[in-house]
């Protein structure tokens, strides 16, 4: 039906055939609500079996069923003519000589490629999960969005069902616009994850890296870049198997989050994920200043943030745990900008919800044995690697000194600060006391003053404390300096030309010094 005179179309006639059918007979009955006829593949008109629905079968209008088993449907023009055929006085007419029906509305979506590689990798067949006609129907409809309108995704039914109960059954021009720039993503994606299946590394099994990366963008309104003069977005980065898909997160208290707000979160949340049992970690600029585990929430928090009182103004902090009513007690005379932890009990959320800059986010810290990726950009470039999720194991704790190893106590402290220092910016340096930190270096372009920084922390907490350094001493200084405060071990990867000399002033100083063989860098 051509447009009126504010460019809106009112649907006659729709043409359903969907794979996914969520929401499907709810949306069917909305347009037969406003007298749309129905019309459906088989599959499709199965789906919508309700005594209240009159659903024409598709091959009412083309004349034939499926051929090659299934291969061509909807491949006709009994369908794309009544969808392609423009609303002209000419276009009208060709449509009825030639005894053809037009159709206002589309809805379709394809098979499922891309889960259907997940479900089976190694299938020798995928381009059988390639779907053809779901994929013209919307590009059909998608090109002739002056006329026609096209769903190819069922999170958009409600609102197109909002609109036609608005307008007695009529879209917009903007609507049509929007819904037909949807599907030629939909297609540009669909595409992309073919062509990626399709390759020869695809189809012997999944690869770490696909030739080809979507980025689609995220509801998530973020208020600013990394200063207020820069605009910024957030994108999901949406790989064939869905492994960078964005973790869902709840803003609870608070307009808006900002760039550094989610790099801080980042931080916190994979830093907290190291630990089994309640653990809090306060977050500046990327890096934590303050990690602790405790036998609740609230003592978590309490010693998280006595780490650097200086430091935690205006800090990101991140939990395991579900906050319990009595933890906001710990943050009290603590700005913090941001808490996000898995929940909230209602009334640490009330007592939180008090104070008026703080914002709260509801989010799960990741599974430690779920793989990641991480991406970055550099010099115009996607940079994509694996997150560090590799666990040191007790055949890598190697005493590398000739002196007393670790007491227990300890030992568990240089397990602590290992788990620590991996998420500080390098060169990064943690000073731990049992399972929390007294003092935090990170982000220097040398390991000695990374080393001075973290006892500058710590002041008289360093003596009896444990170290971690997230790569090898390059000369003895650092271990010189972490001497004179008091360290009693240190664990480090080793590696350096120099480790000789290193593990000598370790030993003169009764320093107990483990090496694990690999590093955990992180810029």
């Amino acid at each position: 039906m051509a447009p009126d005179s504010e460019g809106r179309v009112a649907l006659r006639r729709a043409l359903l055939s969907v794979s996914d059918q969520s929401g499907l007979l709810e949306l069917a009955k909305a347009l037969a609500g406003h007298s749309v006829e129905l019309v459906a593949t088989s599959g499709t008109r199965a789906a919508l079996s309700d005594p209240d629905l009159r659903v024409r079968s598709a091959e009412e209008l083309t004349g034939v069923g499926a051929w090659f088993g299934g291969r061509i449907k909807t491949l006709h023009p009994g369908l794309l003519g009544g969808i392609l055929a423009p609303r002209t006085e000419e276009g009208t007419a060709e449509l009825q000589r030639r005894s053809l029906v037009p159709i206002d509305l589309v809805v379709v979506n394809f098979y499922p490629f891309e889960a259907g590689l997940r479900e089976k990798p190694n299938r020798p067949d995928p381009e059988e999960l390639v779907d053809v006609g779901g994929v013209t129907l919307a590009r059909a409809a998608a090109k002739n969005h002056k006329w026609v309108a096209v769903l190819t995704d069922p999170s958009d039914y409600a609102a197109v069902s909002a609109e036609l109960d608005q307008t007695r059954g009529s879209l917009s021009a903007a609507t049509r616009l929007r819904l037909a720039r949807l599907a030629f993503e939909r297609t540009a994606r669909y595409d992309r994850a073919i062509s990626a299946g399709l390759a020869p590394s695809s189809i012997a099994g999944p690869t770490p890296f696909p030739e080809t990366a979507t980025f689609r963008k995220d509801p998530l309104r973020l208020r600013y870049g990394e200063n207020p003069h820069q605009a910024t977005a957030a994108y999901g980065l949406a790989l064939p198997e869905g492994v960078l898909s964005p973790w869902p997160l709840e803003l609870r208290k608070g307009d808006s989050l900002s760039y550094t707000n989610l790099l801080d979160l980042d931080t916190a949340l994979a830093t907290v994920s190291e630990f089994p049992t309640p653990t809090a970690a306060v977050v500046k600029h990327a890096t934590p200043c303050g990690v602790a585990s405790g036998a609740t929430v609230r003592e978590a928090l309490e010693r998280a943030i006595a780490t650097d009182p200086v430091a935690r103004y205006g800090c990101v902090i991140a939990v395991n745990r579900p906050v319990e009513a009595d933890a906001p007690e710990a943050l009290k005379g603590v700005y913090v900008d941001l808490l996000g932890a898995p929940a909230f009990d209602p009334a640490a959320e009330a007592a939180l919800s008090r104070r008026s800059k703080l914002k709260l986010v509801r989010v799960d810290p990741p599974a430690i044995d779920r793989p990641r990726w991480e991406a970055h950009s550099a010099t115009g470039r996607l940079l994509l690697q694996e997150t560090d999720r590799r666990q040191l194991v007790p055949s890598e704790f190697r005493l590398v000194t000739a002196g007393a190893p670790a007491t227990p106590h300890e030992a568990c402290a240089l397990d602590f600060a290992w788990r620590v220092v991996r998420h500080a910016k390098s060169n990064a340096i943690v000073l731990a006391d049992g399972s929390k930190t007294v003092g935090i270096g990170a982000g220097q372009a040398t390991r000695v003053k990374a080393v001075e920084l973290a006892v500058g922390v710590a002041g008289p907490r360093a003596k009896g404390s444990v170290l971690a350094s997230d790569a090898f001493f390059p000369f003895a200084d650092g271990v010189e300096v972490a001497a004179a405060a008091g360290v009693r071990a240190i664990i480090q990867p080793g590696g350096s030309l120099r480790d000789p000399e290193v593990i000598a002033v370790a030993e003169r100083h009764g320093i107990a010094m483990y090496s694990t063989g690999w590093r955990v860098f992180r810029h």
